[in-house]
């Protein structure tokens, strides 16, 4: 249903009371990520060897000499010959973020259990160029909880039984799942500072974030399920690509499969 139809000075003072509300909710963002910033960490004592295309990498090689190292879970099942469609969603807002991560002491890596003979075909078909590297045959995935497997010990995620999440409908599967983790290094020490699943990486979709500011929003009421709209995007319907041509004058990297 479209917003209610008023003058401009109604619309002024209603978008005056929200802004009040957005300002509240920008100091609340900001007081919580200072006191994510406060947050105890936990040394890495386990030595994770993780397969790139430059051959194997420590996680403190990751780094890359940085201070911080942010670690994206994509989803991405060994069995599986394409990575997770919600996780491609995500992905596509990487690399503008990437580019500027570093001036801030700062690395990004993405880590999936798919060997790198799967997950380098796939990441050329995207078209992207952030690090991901290969977590095949390592503790990795199953020591930060984003594959869940009662016979490696990893039956947590989000901090909550995985048993109980299925029974409430809250994840739909054992094995893969998304999420993201917090790295520090001091020296030669690693240290794990954060992780967060589910919701708590809302904050890094941008397509969502650009539609919360519109009036229809999200327009998920009617899918049957979260991100049941997503799709890779080399197979959005080819008469939004032509639309997108003759607005702005030539492809995106959507247009440039059309598979």
């Amino acid at each position: 249903m479209n917003p209610k139809i008023v003058s401009r000075a109604e619309w002024l003072a209603a978008r005056k009371a929200l802004l009040a509300k957005e300002k509240e909710s920008t100091r609340q963002r900001d007081a919580l990520s200072a006191e994510r910033r406060k947050l105890p960490m936990v040394k890495i004592e386990k030595e994770y060897v993780l397969e790139g295309p430059e051959g194997p990498s420590t996680l403190r090689d990751l780094f890359k000499q940085r201070r911080q190292l942010i670690v994206y879970h994509f989803m991405f099942d060994p069995n599986h010959e394409e990575g997770c469609r919600s996780c491609s969603y995500l992905a596509d807002s990487f690399t503008g973020a990437i580019l500027h991560l570093g001036a801030r002491d700062t690395s990004f890596a993405a880590v999936s259990r798919a060997p790198l003979a799967k997950i380098e075909p796939f990441k050329k078909r995207m078209g992207w160029t952030f690090p991901w590297l290969s977590s095949f045959g390592s503790d990795f995935n199953y020591d930060f909880h984003v594959t869940l497997d009662e016979a490696a010990g990893s039956v947590e995620y989000n901090y909550q039984s995985a048993a109980d999440l299925m029974r409430k409908g809250k994840i739909w599967q054992m094995g893969e799942l998304p999420g993201l983790s917090v790295f520090l290094r001091d020296g030669d020490d690693v240290f794990h500072t954060y992780s967060t699943y589910q919701r708590g990486l809302d904050l890094l979709l941008n397509t969502y974030n650009y539609l919360d500011l519109t009036p229809l929003g999200r327009q998920e009421e009617q899918e049957p399920h979260v991100m049941a709209w997503v799709r890779y995007h080399d197979q959005y319907p080819e008469e939004n690509i032509a639309r997108h041509v003759a607005q702005h004058g030539s492809a995106s990297c959507c247009g440039a499969s059309g598979a």
